[in-house]
C-alpha cells in the first residue's frame, strides 16, 4: 500500500518536473496508480466506528496491521476515542493515527489536546495528500503542461476507469456531505474546532475541510474534460449549485463563492464542450437524450425567490441556451429534423427571452467575473473558466437568433438612452464604469452587458482572440449607428480589451483609422480635443466670459477613445506603432482648463504614459508639453520661473487635488498625473543633479498628496490605493536612482544646523534623496504613513488580498514599502554618524514601538507575493546583523514561535516548487539560508538560533535539538537534505543546507548540538548521502551549467562536514564512533582485497575496484574552460572598438554600481546589466557623432556587438563559478583525506595501501594537463601528507594482530611498501615537478613531498631498532623463516639504486628546475632546493650529480654566495633570517657532499677553495662574547641562537669534515697544506674558538656540547701540528681535560632532578663523546709527540701557575673509572631490557605499564588501549633504550682503550723516566716527597679497575672484548709490578 504522501511525491517528480519523467519515475508512478485505486475510488471514505474496535481501544492493547500489539495508557485511550467521535473515524485506525503523529512530531511531554489536534491534523493531512495526488493527475491530463503522449495515454485512461467507476458522483456527494456540521464533514458542536497542520499552525476545521470541497471543486471541473457528463450528473451539479448558491447570499466566505463557481463552470463546460461534440462522426451524450432536455429544461427555467440563485441559474439558463444551439447546429449539419427540434427552438427562444430580461449577462459580470474570489482563484482554473466563456460566448454570437436577439436589444437601447447631458468638471457623476453598466433609472441594459461580458472575457486572456472572425464580425455589428454616449462607451471599452495583444491593437488602429464606422475613429478624439480647446481659448479671451462646460457624454466618449488609444499604443508593434499618431499634442491641450473633469485629464495623462516607450524623442517631446500645458507644479529644471505665485490662488495641481478633487473623493487626476511623472523619470539617463530638478514634484508629493492621504475619504477604495502606490514607487525611484556622495555630508551637517533652529533650507539646495532619508531618520511624515499602511499586518494584507478589489493594489503598496524600508536601511548608516543626534538610523526609530519590526518581519508569512516574502526576509537580515537584542525583543513581543514557523513555512513551501528563479537574490529561500549563515556567529541568542529552535532558556551549547518535535527550519532543512528531490530546482537550496549545517558544526556553541543531531541513529546525516552527491555523475556542462557548479559545491560541503565529523567527533560516544567509522570504511575500505603485509611484490597493483575517496577525486578531474579568455580577442574582429577591458580593469568599477558584483557563494562576477549600460555610455561618448549618421542600421551592428560582449560575459560568469566549485571541492577532498590520515585513519585495515592509493592518485592527478595550477598545489599538500603519514605508519602499531602476542615481525617491514609502489611515487612525482604551468611555490611543496620520499626509503626497519638487537630477536624467534636481513638488505639497496635510476633518466630537467630555483628563487625556494640537492648527493652513485653540479659550475656559485654571505655584517636582521637559513641549507649541501664520498668528496671542496671562503667573511666573527638563552627570555637572545644554529654549527661541521684529509697527510709534513690552511682558519676565528674552549661543562646543553665538539675536533685534528701555541689553545683544551674526566658519570651534573631519562642518556652519550675526542687527543701527543704524564698534581715539577695544566695519570684513572661504571651501567640495562623484549608476552599488564611508565611519555598510549597495543608500545620503547645503550657501549669501548693504551705506555717506560725529576721536585717540595709512593698509589686504585673491565661479559656488552681484555690484563699486570717494585 502506497502511503498518500508518497503517493503525492512520486506523481510530482513525474508530472512537475523541469524536464521529461525518466522511464524509472514513469514505472513508479503507474506502480503506484495501481496500488492507489481503490483509495481513489472509494475518495475520502474511511471504516467507521465499530464497537468491537471501541472495546479493544478501551482493553489498552491494539494490533495494528502488521505490525506487534501496542500496549496504550489511559491519557491514549482518551484520545484515541475522542478523534473517533470528532471524526467519524474507525477507532483502530485513530490509534494508528497517533502512532504516526508520535513518529511525526514526537509527542512525549505534550498536552492531551495538542495531541488531539495533532493527529487530526496529521489525518487531514492525508486527506488532503489524496486530494491533491488526484488534482494534479486531473491538471495533467487535461492542461498542456509539455508532458509525453504515452504517459499522457496510461494516466487518461486510469482516470476514465476511475471516473467511469462513479468517481464524479463521489466528488459531488462530498461537496455536500462535507458541508454538513456533522462529524464527517464540517465537525459538530461538541467536536474540536482546531488542528494542527503540517507546518506546526493552529488552524479551523472548518477552514481545512472548505478548502477540500474547493479542491474536490476543482476536480470536478476536471473530470468533466476527462470524461463527459451523464445527465445524472448534470442534475446532480446543478442541484448542489442551488444549495451553494444560497450559501452564499448568506456568506461573504472568498472560499464558498469560488466553490460555487466551481460548480456554476462545471455545468457551462459540460454544456459547451457536450455541444461542441455534435459532429457528425462523434455524437454528444447529453444531446442523445431528449426526455432530460425537457426535464432539465423545465429545472432551468424554475424561479425561485433568492436573487442570487437566480442569478446563477441565469448563468446556466445562457451554457444551456448555447448548447441547445450547438446541438441544433449539429441537426443542421447532419440535414436531419429530430421530432423534438420544434419543442427545442421553443426551448431555446424561452430562454433567450428570460436571459435577455434578466439580463444575466450583468449577473455574471457583477457577482462571478469581477468579484475578488474569481479573480484571486487559481490561475489555470481561471484561464480553464475564460476559455470556456469564449467558446461560449463565440457560439453564442455566431447563432442567428442570439444575433437578432443581440440586434434587437441594441436597437431598444437606441431609442430609449437620451444622448447626451452636460456635466462639468464639480459635478459628482460616477465613474466610466458605471455608467457604461448604469445608462438609466431603468438598470443595466442586456447590450451595454453583452459588451461588457466580452471585454471582460478577453481582458486577462488576449491571446484567445486570435482567428476569432465571430467576434470581429460582432464589432463590425456593434460599432454601428450609436445614438448615445453609453453605448459607445461600452462598444469602446470592448475596442481596448481587443487591443490587449499585438494583433489585436494593429486591427483595432486599422479600424479606428479607417471608414468602418461613420463617427467612431481616431479622427473624432483628436477633433474633439481640438475643438473644445478652441471654445476654451476664445472664452478665455473674451472677458467676464464663463469656459464653457463639457457635455457629459463627449467627456465619456472620451475617457473610453482614450483608453483605446492607450491600449493600442502599448501593445501595438514597437516599429509601426511609431507612425500611427505623429502628432500628441492635442492630448495636453485640456489639461491646464479647471472646468475639464478630473476623470478625463486622468485619461488623457494615461494615454500620454504609454507614449513614452514609443521612443526616446517623443518622450522629450512630452516633457516639453507637459511644461507648456499641464497644471503649474514644477517639473522642468528651473525652480525659481515657477508661475506659481504665493500672493493670490492659482489654479494648479495642489488646488484641483485639495479643492475638486478631495471634494468628490474620487482623485483620478492626481493618480494619472503621479503614474505619468514617475514613468518619466524612470526614463532619465542623466542623473548628475541627482533629482535637484524633481524637488517640486517630490514636495508636492511628499507634503500634499502622501502626507495627509490616510485622512482623506474615497468613494473608491481602489483609487486610494492605487494613490499610495503611485507616491510609493515614486519615493522608490528616488532611492534606488540616486546615491549620497561623499560632498554631501558637510553640506547635510549644515542643513540639520538650520533644522535645529527652525530655519529651513532653501528649496534649490534640497535633495529628495536626502528629505527622504531625513524623514525616516527622525520618524516623521512618510516614515509615519509607510507604517500606517505596514502595522495592520500579514493576516490584514491576506484576508484584503483574497477578499477586495483592492486587494492586489494594496499588496503592490505593501511590498513598495517594505522595499523602501530596504533602501533606506541601505544608506542611513553612513549619514547617521554625521547627523546623530537629531537623525538616527531607521533601526533605532523603528524600536521606538517594537509593534513595527515584528509587522515587518511577520510579512515572511504572505505567501501571494513572493517579493513581499523577500523583503520581510532581507529585513530580517538587516535588523539581525544591528540589533544585538533582536531576538529578546521577538521573545518579548510573543511574536518568536509564529516567526519560527512562518520561517519554516516559506522555506518548505519554496523547497516544493518545481522552477527556480533566475535571480537567487529573490528567492526566499536561498535568502533564509544566507541570514541563518550569516547570523551563526552573531552574539548568542541570535536569530539563527532562534529560527532552529535551539534552547534559549539555556545556555546553546547545551541544548538538545528535536527537529520533530518542533516545526522549524532545522526540520525543514534536514527533510530537504534527507530527500534531496527536485535537484534542478533546488540545487542551490541543497548547497546551503549542506552549508548550513557545515557551518553550525564548526560554531563553537552550536557544534555540539548539532553533531550530536547529525550522528544520532535516526538521521545518520554524516553517511547518508555518499551514494546520492558524493560519487553521483556530474550534470553535464552544455546542459546545466549551474546545476553542474552547485553540485560540486554541494559535495564540498558534505565532505567538509564529514571532515568536521573526524575531526571533531567525540569518539567516546557510540553514535559518533559509529559514524567515523562508517565515513572512513565507505571512503577509503571499498575495493581493497585482503591481502595482508605491505611488502608484497603486488602491492601496488592489488586492488580491483577504487574506493570512494578516488572515486571522488576522479569527479573533479576535468579541464575547466579558460575563463580568462581575452576579450580583446572578441573585440578586435568586431566594428566598434567598445574599450570593455577597459571597464573590467578599471579599479573603480569594482565598488557599489560597478560591473562586478559578489554572488551568494563570495564569487566576484561580472554583473552583466551593470556592464551592458557602461558599454552604452562609452558607446554614446565616443561614436555619438556616428550614431546620428548611421541611424538604425549602425544602432542594430551595435546592440549587436554589445550583445557579443555580454554573451562573453555570461560564459565568463558560469566558467569562473565552475572553477571555483572545482577548486572548492578539491578542497574539501583534501581536508577530509588529511583529516582522515592524521586522525582516524588507525580505526580501518590496510592503511599503508590506502595512504599510498591516495598519494598515487593525487600524483597523478597533480601531473595532468587538465589539472590547474591551484588544484596541484592543493593535491601537493594531501601527497605531502599521505608521505608523511606513510613514514609514521611504518613503524606504528599495527591494530589488527591476530592474538594478543607481539613478535620481532611486527616491529618491521610489516607495512613498507614495495619498491614497485616506490618506485611509482616517485616517477609521478617527478612528472608533477616537470609539469607545464607550475610556480615556485608548488614546487616548494613538491620538493618537500621528494625529501619526505628520500627519509621512506632510506629506512626499511625501525631506525630506533638496531641491527644487534634484531639479530637478538631472530635468534630467539620461533617462526623467523619470514625474516630474512639480508633480503631486506639486498631490497634496499636495490630500491636506492632504482630511485637513481628512475632520477637519472630526468636528471637533466630536474636538476635545471632545481638550481633555477636555487639560482632565482625565494629565499624559502633556495632553502628547500639546496635541500633537494643534498637528497640527490645524498643517493648518488659514480658520483653522478656531484659531476653534473660540477660541470654546471654550481659549487662554484655556491661558494661565491658562501663568500657573500660571509663578507656581510656579522649581526643578523630578522628580515635575512632567511637567508641565514639558505646559507645553512648550502653548507647542508657541502657536508653532504664531505661526507657522501668521503675523502674523495672533502678534497673536491678543498681543492676549490672551500675554506678560503669560509675565512674571507666575518659572518662567525664574534663582536663580544657568545650570549646564551637564559631563563628570563630577552629579545637579542633568540638572534643569538639562531646565529649559532645556523651559521656557526654548520661552518665548524664543515670545516670538521675537512679535518678527515690530515690523516692521509704525512705526519712529518707540517707544511701540508689542508693542516695549514685549517690552522689558518682557526687562528683567524680565535675569538669563537677560545670561548668554546672557556664555556662550562657543567652547564653545557645539547647546542653547547656540539659546539665544544666541533672545537674540540678540529683542534685535535690540527693544532698538534703547529709548533708554537701562542694562542693558548693546548692550555684551553688541558683545562677541559681537567674539567670533563673528574666529572662523575654515576649522576651527571649537567642532568638536574627533572630532566627525563631519555634526556639524560643523550647527555652522557654527548659528554662521553667530548671524552673521547679529548682522549683522542691526548693518545696523539702522548704517541706523536712524546708527552709525557705526571702520576698525579703532586708530581709536577713547577707551580701550577708557572706551567701548563696537563692532565695526570691519576686524572685518566678518575676517567677510567667514570668509564667502567659507565660500561658495566650500559651493560646492565642491555641485558635486562633484551630480556624483557624477549619475554614480552609473559609480561603482565602491571608490568608492560610499569616499562612503559619508564620509556615512554604520558601521551604515547591511553587508558583504553588493550594489551595488545601495550606490548607493542613496550617492546618498541625498550628496543630504542637498547639501541641508547648499545650506542654509548660502543663508545666507551674505544674511549677506555685510549685511556689503557696511555696508561700502559707511561707504565712500560724504564723508572728512571719516572724518577728524572726527583731531585728537582725535591728542591721544590722538600724531602718528604717520594716519586715511588705516586706510582703505588696509581697503580693502586688502576688494578680494582681493570679487574672490573676484565669481568665485563661479551653476551651483556654485545660485543667481542678479546683485544679489549688482553690490552686490560697487560696494564693489570704491569700495574702490578710497578706496585712491588
Amino acid at each position: 500500500m502506497v502511503s498518500p504522501k508518497q503517493l503525492l511525491e512520486t506523481i510530482e517528480s513525474a508530472l512537475l518536473g523541469a524536464s521529461p519523467p525518466m522511464a524509472a519515475q514513469r514505472v513508479e508512478l503507474m506502480h503506484a496508480l495501481r496500488f492507489s485505486l481503490t483509495s481513489f475510488q472509494s475518495l475520502l471514505s474511511y471504516p467507521p466506528p465499530k464497537p468491537s474496535d471501541r472495546s479493544q481501544v478501551q482493553s489498552k492493547s491494539v494490533r495494528l496491521p502488521d505490525s506487534p500489539p501496542i500496549s496504550l495508557d489511559d491519557q491514549d485511550v482518551h484520545i484515541a476515542l475522542k478523534l473517533s467521535d470528532d471524526l467519524h473515524l474507525n477507532e483502530v485506525d485513530c490509534v494508528r493515527l497517533l502512532v504516526s503523529a508520535n513518529q511525526e512530531w514526537g509527542l512525549m511531554g505534550r498536552e492531551p489536546l495538542e495531541i488531539l489536534r495533532l493527529a487530526a491534523g496529521l489525518w487531514y493531512t492525508e486527506r488532503r495528500d489524496l486530494l491533491t495526488s488526484l488534482h494534479l493527475l486531473l491538471r495533467a491530463v487535461v492542461l498542456d503542461q509539455g508532458l509525453q503522449d504515452d504517459i499522457l495515454v496510461d494516466i487518461q485512461k486510469y482516470l476514465e476507469d476511475l471516473i467511469s467507476s462513479g468517481l464524479r458522483q463521489r466528488f459531488i456527494s462530498l461537496i455536500k456531505e462535507l458541508n454538513r456540521e456533522e462529524p464527517s464533514g464540517l465537525g459538530g458542536p461538541q467536536c474540536e474546532r482546531y488542528v494542527v497542520d503540517s507546518r506546526g499552525s493552529l488552524v479551523e476545521r472548518q477552514a481545512v475541510v472548505s478548502r477540500e470541497r474547493l479542491i474536490l471543486g476543482h476536480c470536478l471541473v476536471l473530470s468533466i474534460l476527462v470524461v463527459r457528463t451523464n445527465p445524472k450528473d448534470v442534475k446532480d451539479i446543478f442541484s448542489a449549485l442551488k444549495d451553494s448558491a444560497s450559501e452564499v447570499s448568506e456568506s461573504n466566505s472568498t472560499v464558498k463563492h469560488q466553490i460555487t463557481f466551481c460548480l456554476l463552470f462545471a455545468l457551462v463546460i459540460a454544456f459547451v464542450s457536450d455541444g461542441l461534440s455534435t459532429v457528425p462522426d462523434k455524437a454528444s451524450v447529453l444531446s442523445s437524450n431528449t426526455s432530460f432536455r425537457h426535464e432539465f429544461h423545465e429545472l432551468v427555467m424554475t424561479t425561485g425567490n433568492d436573487p442570487i440563485v437566480d442569478g446563477f441559474i441565469g448563468g446556466i439558463r445562457l451554457s444551456w441556451v448555447v448548447h441547445l444551439m450547438l446541438i441544433q447546429d449539429g441537426v443542421a449539419a447532419r440535414e436531419t429534423i429530430s421530432s423534438g427540434s420544434s419543442s427545442e427552438l421553443s426551448y431555446l427562444s424561452q430562454c433567450l427571452e428570460v436571459i435577455f430580461s434578466n439580463n444575466a449577462f450583468h449577473f455574471l459580470l457583477d457577482k462571478v467575473l469581477r468579484t475578488a474570489s474569481y479573480q484571486t482563484e487559481d490561475e489555470d482554473m481561471i484561464y480553464m473558466y475564460n476559455a470556456y466563456l469564449h467558446k461560449l460566448i463565440t457560439c453564442f454570437l455566431s447563432n442567428p437568433l442570439a444575433r437578432d436577439k443581440i440586434k434587437e436589444s441594441k436597437e431598444r437601447i437606441m431609442s430609449v438612452l437620451s444622448p447626451y447631458r452636460v456635466v462639468g468638471s464639480h459635478d459628482f457623476a460616477q465613474d466610466s464604469n458605471s455608467i457604461s453598466l448604469h445608462g438609466t433609472e431603468m438598470g443595466p441594459l442586456p447590450f451595454n452587458s453583452i459588451l461588457d461580458f466580452v471585454s471582460e472575457i478577453y481582458q486577462k486572456e488576449p491571446e484567445l482572440l486570435s482567428g476569432n472572425d465571430v467576434l470581429w464580425t460582432f464589432v463590425n455589428f456593434a460599432g454601428e449607428d450609436h445614438t448615445n454616449f453609453q453605448t459607445l462607451v461600452a462598444f469602446l471599452n470592448m475596442l481596448s480589451t481587443l487591443a490587449c495583444s499585438q494583433e489585436g491593437a494593429s486591427k483595432v488602429y486599422e479600424l479606428l483609422q479607417g471608414k468602418a464606422f461613420r463617427s467612431i475613429g481616431w479622427s473624432t478624439l483628436f477633433e474633439c480635443l481640438t475643438i473644445y480647446d478652441d471654445k476654451f481659448k476664445q472664452s478665455l479671451q473674451t472677458a467676464g466670459a464663463m469656459l464653457p462646460e463639457i457635455q457629459e457624454g463627449d467627456a465619456r466618449a472620451l475617457v473610453a477613445y482614450l483608453l483605446v488609444l492607450k491600449k493600442v499604443v502599448e501593445n501595438g508593434n514597437p516599429t509601426e506603432r511609431k507612425t500611427w499618431f505623429p502628432d500628441i499634442e492635442p492630448l495636453f491641450k485640456l489639461l491646464s482648463y479647471e472646468n475639464v473633469p478630473p476623470y478625463l485629464k486622468g485619461a488623457l495623462r494615461n494615454a500620454i504614459t504609454t507614449f513614452i516607450q514609443v521612443s526616446s524623442e517623443l518622450k522629450d517631446s512630452i516633457w516639453t508639453y507637459l511644461e507648456q500645458y499641464d497644471l503649474p507644479v514644477v517639473v522642468g529644471p528651473d525652480i525659481q520661473n515657477s508661475p506659481q505665485s504665493m500672493g493670490t490662488q492659482v489654479y494648479d495641481m495642489q488646488f484641483e487635488l485639495n479643492e475638486i478633487e478631495a471634494r468628490r473623493e474620487q482623485y483620478p487626476s492626481t493618480i494619472s498625473f503621479l503614474n505619468l511623472i514617475n514613468a518619466l523619470i524612470a526614463e532619465e539617463r542623466d542623473l548628475s543633479d541627482r533629482g535637484r530638478r524633481f524637488i517640486g514634484i517630490f514636495r508636492f508629493i511628499y507634503d500634499h498628496v502622501f502626507g495627509p492621504f490616510a485622512q482623506r475619504a474615497y468613494v473608491d477604495p481602489c483609487e486610494k490605493w492605487q494613490l499610495v502606490g503611485a507616491c510609493l514607487k515614486h519615493f522608490h525611484m528616488v532611492l534606488s536612482m540616486y546615491d549620497i556622495k561623499d560632498e554631501d555630508y558637510e553640506g547635510l551637517v549644515d542643513q540639520s544646523r538650520l533644522s535645529t533652529t527652525k530655519e529651513s533650507s532653501p528649496l534649490q539646495t534640497q535633495l529628495p534623496v536626502l528629505e527622504l532619508l531625513k524623514d525616516f531618520m527622525s520618524g516623521k511624515t512618510a516614515f509615519r504613513n509607510i507604517m500606517s499602511i505596514l502595522l495592520p499586518g500579514v493576516n490584514s494584507l491576506i484576508a484584503e488580498r483574497s477578499s477586495q478589489l483592492y486587494g492586489q493594489l494594496l499588496e503592490n503598496a505593501v511590498q513598495l514599502a517594505l522595499e523602501i524600508i530596504i533602501l533606506v536601511l541601505d544608506k542611513d548608516l553612513p549619514l547617521s554618524d554625521y547627523w546623530r543626534p537629531l537623525y538616527q538610523p531607521l533601526d533605532i526609530i523603528l524600536s521606538h514601538d517594537h509593534n513595527q519590526i515584528v509587522a515587518l518581519l511577520e510579512y515572511v508569512r504572505y505567501d501571494f507575493q513572493p517579493k513581499v516574502q523577500q523583503s520581510s526576509i532581507k529585513i530580517m537580515s538587516i535588523l539581525s546583523s544591528r540589533m544585538v537584542g533582536l531576538v529578546q525583543l521577538l521573545l518579548k513581543s510573543n511574536a518568536s514561535n509564529s516567526l519560527i514557523e512562518d520561517y519554516a513555512a516559506c522555506l518548505e513551501l519554496r523547497s516544493e516548487e518545481f522552477q527556480n528563479l533566475e535571480n537567487n537574490n529573490d528567492d526566499p529561500g536561498i535568502l533564509i539560508m544566507q541570514l541563518l549563515i550569516d547570523n551563526i556567529s552573531r552574539p548568542a541568542p541570535n536569530i539563527t538560533h532562534l529560527l532552529l529552535k535551539f534552547d534559549l532558556d539555556t545556555p546553546i551549547e547545551r541544548t538538545v535539538l528535536q527537529p520533530k518535535f518542533y516545526y522549524s527550519c532545522m526540520k525543514i532543512i534536514l527533510d530537504i537534505l534527507e530527500k534531496l528531490l527536485k535537484p534542478d530546482a533546488n540545487a542551490l537550496l541543497h548547497e546551503f543546507g549542506f552549508q548550513l549545517l557545515y557551518e553550525l558544526c564548526v560554531d563553537p556553541l552550536t557544534c555540539v548540538p548539532t553533531m550530536d543531531l547529525l550522528s544520532n541513529k535516526k538521521y545518520q546525516f554524516f553517511v547518508k548521502h555518499l551514494d546520492t552527491i558524493g560519487i553521483a555523475p556530474l550534470p553535464k556542462r552544455n546542459s546545466n551549467q549551474s546545476l553542474r557548479s552547485s553540485s560540486l559545491h554541494q559535495r564540498a560541503w558534505l565532505l567538509k562536514l564529514l571532515a568536521v565529523e573526524l575531526h571533531a567527533g567525540d569518539v567516546r560516544s557510540s553514535n559518533h564512533r559509529e559514524a567515523c567509522r562508517t565515513i572512513l570504511s565507505y571512503l577509503f575500505a571499498h575495493g581493497i582485497n585482503d591481502n595482508g603485509g605491505g611488502h608484497s611484490e603486488n602491492s601496488a597493483i592489488r586492488t580491483v575496484s577504487k574506493s570512494k575517496v578516488l572515486e571522488l577525486l576522479e569527479i573533479i578531474q576535468f579541464r575547466c574552460p579558460d575563463s580568462t579568455t581575452q576579450l580583446s580577442n572578441i573585440v578586435a574582429s568586431m566594428k566598434y572598438d567598445l574599450p570593455a577591458e577597459d571597464i573590467l580593469a578599471n579599479p573603480g568599477n569594482s565598488g557599489k554600481g560597478g560591473v562586478y558584483y559578489y554572488s551568494e557563494r563570495g564569487d566576484r562576477l561580472i554583473d552583466l546589466a551593470s556592464f551592458h549600460d557602461k558599454l552604452w555610455q562609452k558607446y554614446n561618448s565616443a561614436y555619438v557623432q556616428a550614431s546620428n549618421l548611421g541611424g538604425e542600421v549602425e544602432l542594430n551592428n551595435v546592440r549587436e556587438t554589445i550583445q557579443q560582449v555580454l554573451r562573453w560575459g555570461w560564459k565568463y560568469n558560469k566558467n569562473l563559478e565552475e572553477q571555483a566549485a572545482q577548486l572548492h571541492m578539491l578542497t574539501a577532498w583534501s581536508q577530509i583525506v588529511e583529516v582522515s590520515a592524521s586522525r582516524r585513519l588507525t580505526m580501518i585495515e590496510d592503511r599503508s595501501e590506502i595512504l599510498f592509493q591516495v598519494l598515487d592518485a593525487s600524483l597523478s592527478a597533480s601531473s595532468s594537463p587538465d589539472c590547474s595550477l591551484k588544484m596541484a598545489f592543493i593535491l601537493s599538500q594531501v601527497a605531502l601528507t599521505c608521505m608523511a603519514k606513510l613514514r609514521d605508519e611504518r613503524f606504528l602499531f599495527p591494530g589488527s594482530l591476530s592474538s594478543d602476542n607481539i613478535t620481532c615481525l611486527d616491529l618491521i617491514v610489516v607495512k613498507q611498501l614495495s619498491n614497485g609502489a616506490c618506485l611509482t611515487i616517485l616517477f609521478k612525482l617527478i612528472m608533477a615537478i616537470l609539469r607545464n604551468e607550475s610556480s615556485e611555490a608548488l614546487r616548494r611543496r613538491q620538493y618537500a613531498l621528494l625529501l619526505s620520499y628520500f627519509q621512506y626509503c632510506q629506512n626499511v626497519v625501525d631506525p630506533d631498532v638496531p641491527t644487534t638487537v634484531l639479530q637478538f630477536l631472530l635468534l630467539n624467534e620461533q617462526d623467523n623463516e619470514y625474516i630474512d636481513l639480508p633480503k631486506i638488505d639486498k631490497e634496499q639497496a636495490e630500491l636506492a639504486r632504482a630511485n637513481f635510476s628512475t632520477l637519472r633518466k630526468e636528471a637533466q630537467s630536474v636538476l635545471n628546475l632545481v638550481i633555477k630555483d636555487v639560482t632565482h628563487g625565494s629565499e624559502p625556494g633556495k632553502t628547500i632546493s639546496l635541500y633537494v640537492l643534498d637528497a640527490l648527493i645524498n643517493i648518488d652513485h659514480e658520483r653522478y650529480f656531484l659531476n653534473q653540479l660540477q660541470s654546471r659550475g654550481f659549487l662554484r656559485s655556491c661558494f661565491t654566495a658562501i663568500s657573500n654571505v660571509c663578507n656581510q655584517d656579522g649581526s643578523l636582521s630578522l628580515d635575512s633570517l632567511q637567508r641565514a637559513c639558505t646559507f645553512e641549507a648550502e653548507l647542508a649541501l657541502l657536508l653532504r657532499i664531505s661526507h657522501k664520498y668521503g675523502k674523495s668528496g672533502a678534497q673536491v671542496l678543498f681543492s676549490m677553495g672551500i675554506l678560503e671562503h669560509l675565512a674571507s667573511g666575518r659572518a662567525i666573527n664574534l663582536q663580544g662574547s657568545l650570549r646564551w638563552v637564559e631563563t628570563r627570555v630577552r629579545r637579542d637572545m633568540t638572534v643569538d641562537v639562531d646565529r649559532q644554529w645556523m651559521i656557526i654549527t654548520p661552518v665548524l661541521r664543515l670545516v670538521f669534515s675537512l679535518t678527515s684529509l690530515v690523516d692521509t697527510s704525512d705526519f712529518l709534513e707540517v707544511k701540508n697544506k689542508i693542516v695549514r690552511e685549517v690552522i689558518d682558519f682557526v687562528k683567524g676565528h680565535q675569538s669563537l674558538f677560545d670561548q668554546v674552549l672557556r664555556l662550562e661543562i657543567a652547564e653545557a646543553d645539547e647546542l653547547r656540547m656540539e659546539l665544544i665538539n666541533l672545537v674540540v675536533g678540529i683542534l685535535s685534528k690540527v693544532w698538534p701540528y703547529d709548533e708554537r701555541d701562542e694562542y693558548g689553545f693546548v692550555q684551553g683544551i688541558f683545562g677541559m681535560m681537567r674539567a670533563v674526566f673528574s666529572l662523575d658519570s654515576k649522576v651527571p651534573s649537567f642532568g638536574q632532578s627533572r630532566v627525563s631519562l631519555e634526556n639524560q642518556r643523550n647527555s652522557e652519550i654527548r659528554m662521553f663523546n667530548l671524552c673521547y675526542s679529548l682522549s683522542s687527543y691526548l693518545y696523539f701527543l702522548v704517541t706523536k709527540k712524546s708527552l709525557r704524564l705526571q702520576p698525579s698534581d703532586a708530581s709536577s715539577s713547577y707551580p701550577t701557575s708557572v706551567e701548563l695544566q696537563q692532565p695526570t695519570l691519576s686524572l685518566l684513572n678518575s676517567l677510567l673509572s667514570s668509564v667502567t661504571t659507565a660500561l658495566e651501567r650500559a651493560a646492565e640495562e642491555k641485558s635486562l631490557l633484551l630480556n624483557k623484549i624477549r619475554d614480552i608476552n609473559e609480561l603482565s599488564r602491571q608490568e608492560v605499564d610499569e616499562i612503559i611508565n619508564m620509556c615512554v611519555r604520558q601521551d604515547s598510549i591511553s587508558s583504553s588501549d588493550n594489551i595488545q597495543k601495550r606490548r607493542y608500545i613496550a617492546m618498541l620503547e625498550m628496543c630504542r633504550v637498547v639501541a641508547s645503550r648499545d650506542q654509548l657501549i660502543i663508545l666507551l669501548l674505544p674511549l677506555s682503550e685510549h685511556v689503557l693504551n696511555i696508561i700502559l705506555l707511561h707504565l712500560q717506560e724504564s723508572p728512571v723516566a719516572l724518577d728524572s725529576t726527583v731531585t728537582t721536585k725535591t728542591i721544590t717540595y722538600g724531602a718528604k716527597y717520594d716519586a715511588q709512593q705516586d706510582v703505588d698509589l696509581l697503580c693502586g686504585k688502576l688494578v680494582p679497575i681493570l679487574d672490573r673491565l676484565e669481568l665485563l661479559s661479551e653476551e651483556k656488552v654485545g660485543h667481542n672484548l678479546k683485544v679489549f681484555r688482553r690490552l686490560a690484563t697487560s696494564a693489570k699486570e704491569l700495574a702490578i709490578q710497578k706496585s712491588i717494585l
